[in-house]
């Protein structure tokens, strides 16, 4: 069975409340397949059931965000005293899961490092393939660190897990001038490495927020100065999505710091097809908003306590 047939009608089944008939009609196949696929799901893992003490709320939030924004939206179900690390872990278990079943040979998967997506390299399981690479998306380094270890032991992970090529981006993650930038993307070895990100089929990522239970990689370990974060705050910025900068409405093209940033712009993101966002925490709903605006996420996982403020508070 297609893995990709297995996880639509799971989610259709599970996450979006939808009977087997209206599955196999959208699927257009007949209800004894659609069964079949579903319990291809449970076997393999895909789905796991546990018993709640209350019903979830993820099915209805998953519909209305996926209606209200125009996306596919996984909801991780968590218990109402969840911790943020908790939260962060059931949506690394689901993205996880999503992602074995969505990766495959002769595919690309593009990862932006970060405190969400370590989370899910841990929640990994193997599944081998061939012909498949793993490239990074944003540089690591900054003015403490060389960021190197940090960023290759989360890409080698993704990388060992689905038995599959993996190319570094050994680049700043900010310059100090944006001449400097100019200058390294005309290097062969540079170019490279972006060719390969130009060929992703999938890109996952996280949104970074300022501030937070779990603050986010690139605000807590060295990456900017205290200057920088006084001008983001200036310049209206709400959070990032792989290290290039947001303003709540999406906007992003002229601030100033993404003049050095090495990640992908939003722009750039759009034209991978599957651009999957994992969020958990409550300080992430403002730069997932901003990151929804700018229109680069197709796939979200959330957490549903997250899922439930996205969709009952101000500023929707």
């Amino acid at each position: 069975m297609d893995h990709d047939d297995v996880l639509r009608a799971a989610s259709m089944y599970y996450l979006q409340d939808m009977k087997m008939e209206v599955i196999a009609r959208h699927l257009g196949t007949s209800r004894s397949t659609v069964s079949r696929l579903i319990k291809r799901a449970r076997s393999t893992g895909i789905v796991e059931i546990h018993l709640r003490p209350a019903r979830t709320r993820g099915p209805g939030l998953s519909r209305t965000i996926s209606a209200r924004y125009g996306i596919e939206a996984y909801v991780a179900p968590v218990n109402d005293s969840a911790t943020d690390v908790e939260r962060l872990d059931q949506v690394a278990l689901t993205t996880a899961k999503l992602i074995s079943a969505w990766f495959d040979s002769d595919m690309v998967l593009g990862i932006a490092w970060g405190t969400t997506l370590a989370a899910i390299g841990r929640r990994l399981s193997p599944k081998p393939t061939r012909n498949s690479a793993v490239v990074q998306l944003n540089g690591a380094a900054n003015t403490r660190t060389s960021g190197i270890e940090y960023a290759s032991d989360l890409i080698t992970g993704f990388g060992q897990a689905f038995d599959a090529a993996v190319h570094h981006f050994p680049v700043p993650a900010f310059f100090d001038y944006p001449e400097t930038k100019a200058a390294m993307w005309r290097e062969r070895s540079v170019q490279r490495v972006l060719d390969v990100q130009r060929r992703a089929d999938i890109a996952l990522f996280g949104v970074g927020a300022v501030t937070g239970g779990l603050p986010s990689h690139v605000y807590s370990a060295g990456y900017l100065e205290a200057e920088d974060i006084d001008l983001l705050h200036r310049e209206g910025v709400v959070g990032d999505v792989c290290t290039v900068f947001l303003r709540a409405d999406g906007s992003y093209e002229d601030v100033s710091l993404n003049e050095r940033a090495t990640g992908p712009t939003p722009a750039e993101l759009q034209k991978i097809g599957r651009r999957v966002c994992a969020v958990a925490g409550d300080a992430k709903v403002v730069p997932l908003r901003a990151a929804l605006a700018a229109g680069v996420v197709t796939d979200l996982v959330i957490d549903e306590l997250t899922a439930e403020v996205l969709v009952t508070s101000p500023g929707l």
